[in-house]
């Protein structure tokens, strides 16, 4: 390894099995960072427009960033990227856990995967050297299996395993990956990409060190990240209950998704808490690389109707609520037997709860029929049903077979009657937060080139107090005024746009969004030290910044290309209408405010109104004139 970075890309074809590897220089890091990036500059590069998402010609990329592996708390994220098979736009994924940094360790940047194999291999990665293993014996197992087996067949205890189970197996449109079996690269299908390759794992291994240029300035911000996370009310309730201890908080101001959308508030709310969790069946809590906070709570059950394998982690808050009240189930020990499924089959949770969500409305209504079910009666807050139909899904066994498809190719399939309450974007599910009560989330599941997402930007109501750590600690940007979270108009379109470049940044980085301003501890300032100390460079947090918008039009000229524009920037007509139930039952979205807005917001971002697509001179601003010049 030289210095922070290896300066080493690996390149596999598996179709051939040849591995190459690629170097690259300081320039290119320091204009693409990492993550998605990186994953964008090989994706825009080597795959052709209208390739087959789960054809042998899509490009998988596994990615870290300039700061991977340092010792400083919620710096541990790698990103997983491809053409999305749920939404046959940009597809991405980051998780965190112990898999990036031993990435790093283990000699490589960034891993770039095409072709397929004949037959099922893994990949294993020791020490700076890639072998193309056979995977027949694993293929079919599920997660946890395959990690052992993998383990003991390398004689390395603790070898680090990105793995898929059946569920990308049988190519289910928003399989997963897992890493150490609780850590998901959960959405857009990356898991399907990976099944698609035959490809059923990654294994890394690494005895490296890494050199930061000032090694004592790395230490003392490590050290500050450390203090912060025991302290700061940012981090301290996530140490405690994880995300699951804001199910409370989401029931009371009226935005916990429930029963498909239509209602904000679920009467059995305190069933699915997370203190609930913690004192019925929580066994403590992990954390990932180097951090602190630790917010994933672990569970387990043990009784004669049901067991739940604490190897495999324990629900957060997205899991909670569209296993939960999304389906109006109360049911908490089914909730983590369904967790527990998804990451033994590699299941994204969100899109999985979001599609059966969408199959018992579409049943109560009559656009799904018994005999379509096989006589499976789907009702809501029938526990049984959701574990029943997660089984059926992971292994395309009837009516799986069409959930695996995801909620918009159902809808289209059911008629168009249907898409009123057809939850997602771009054809991605929509997470576990309702736009109604944060315009800017409404912003961000338009445009995100992923479909629905929820961590484009900031929530508004993070921000909303101006005596608040988030709010600031964006001062620094130029946001001064705090603004309602119903606001519409300039100021908050205004806001958005220089948040979403922070959180971009942060995604680029590879950093949890626990980590950094404004949800996270740390300042953007000390985000600046921390790059600066790490690789030398006399950078700012203007030039990261730019990195960061740099990466959003990347991702939408990638999308332009595949004939995607401002027509899909579109939201679910359920937002438009008013919540049923909750703090918030008289609230909906304003449609005509939310389009005025989205004009305005392609003209800050340099985007063409008409199309929604940057215009050459935004590109050649941000130094992607490669991508002009290729016609991309």
């Amino acid at each position: 390894m030289d210095g922070f970075i290896n300066k080493r890309i690996l390149k596999i074809d598996l179709t051939t099995r040849k591995i190459t590897i690629e170097e690259k220089d300081e320039s290119f890091y320091r204009k693409y960072l990492g993550g998605k990036g990186i994953a964008l500059y090989y994706l825009l590069k080597e795959i052709e427009p209208g390739t087959d998402p789960l054809s042998p010609q899509n490009v998988l990329v596994v990615a870290t960033s300039v700061l991977t592996g340092t010792p400083v708390g919620t710096v541990c994220r790698y990103t997983v990227a491809a053409k999305s098979p749920l939404t046959g736009a940009y597809g991405e994924s980051e998780a965190g856990g112990f898999f990036g940094p031993e990435m790093k360790l283990a000699g490589f940047d960034a891993i770039v995967i095409k072709g397929k194999s004949d037959k099922p291999v893994y990949l294993a990665i020791i020490n700076g050297k890639a072998e193309i293993r056979e995977a027949n014996h694993i293929w079919g197992k599920v997660t946890g299996e395959t990690q052992d087996i993998i383990r003991q067949e390398l004689e390395i205890k603790n070898a680090r395993v990105l793995t898929i189970g059946p569920g990308a197996e049988n190519l289910v449109r928003y399989a997963c990956l897992l890493n150490d079996l609780g850590h998901a690269n959960g959405r857009t299908g990356m898991g399907a990409v990976m099944g698609s390759k035959n490809l059923k794992a990654i294994v890394v291994k690494g005895n490296d060190q890494i050199a930061f240029a000032q090694k004592e300035k790395v230490q003392e911000i490590a050290r500050f990240m450390a203090a912060e996370a025991k302290t700061n009310p940012l981090s301290k309730s996530l140490n405690e209950l994880g995300t699951a201890g804001s199910i409370p908080g989401k029931n009371k101001s009226g935005m916990l998704p429930t029963n498909n959308f239509r209602e904000g508030a679920f009467q059995d709310f305190e069933k699915i808490s997370g203190l609930t969790m913690m004192n019925e069946i929580g066994k403590g809590n992990k954390g990932c690389w180097a951090c602190p906070i630790r917010c994933k709570m672990v569970v387990e059950v043990d009784t004669p109707k049901i067991q739940v394998d604490s190897r495999y982690g324990g629900p957060e808050y997205e899991t909670l609520a569209s296993f939960g009240s999304l389906l109006m189930n109360g049911d908490l020990i089914s909730i983590a037997k369904a967790n527990e499924l998804c990451n033994k089959y590699s299941l994204d949770t969100i899109s999985t709860g979001v599609t059966i969500a969408f199959a018992i409305e579409c049943y109560q209504k009559g656009f799904l029929t018994s005999a379509e079910t096989n006589g499976l009666e789907l009702n809501y807050g029938d526990a049984s049903l959701i574990l029943k139909l997660i089984e059926m899904i992971a292994h395309r066994q009837g009516l799986g077979n069409l959930l695996a498809e995801g909620v918009k190719r159902i809808s289209e399939k059911l008629g168009p009657e249907t898409k009123e309450f057809a939850m997602e974007v771009k054809g991605q599910e929509a997470p576990m937060h309702d736009v109604r009560g944060r315009v800017s989330l409404a912003y961000a599941y338009a445009i995100s080139p992923i479909g629905a997402d929820h961590l484009v930007s900031v929530h508004e109501t993070l921000v909303e107090n101006k005596d608040g750590i988030p709010f600031k600690n964006i001062a620094c940007l130029g946001i001064l005024e705090p603004l309602e979270n119903m606001d519409y108009g300039p100021k908050k379109v205004r806001q958005f746009y220089y948040l979403m470049n922070v959180f971009s940044l942060i995604n680029t980085l590879c950093i949890c969004n626990f980590g950094v301003a404004p949800r996270g501890i740390m300042p953007l300032e000390k985000l600046v030290e921390l790059v600066q100390a790490v690789t030398g460079w006399q950078t700012s947090l203007w030039e990261l910044l730019k990195t960061g918008e740099r990466t959003v039009n990347m991702a939408r000229a990638f999308n332009a290309r595949e004939g995607f524009n401002r027509e899909q920037d579109n939201l679910p007509a359920r937002f438009f209408q008013n919540m049923e139930n909750g703090r918030l039952e008289w609230l909906r979205l304003d449609e005509e405010k939310f389009r005025q807005d989205m004009d305005l917001l392609y003209e800050m971002l340099g985007w063409d109104v008409s199309t929604g697509n940057p215009r050459p001179a935004k590109l050649y601003e941000l130094g992607l004139d490669w991508i002009v010049e290729e016609g991309l």
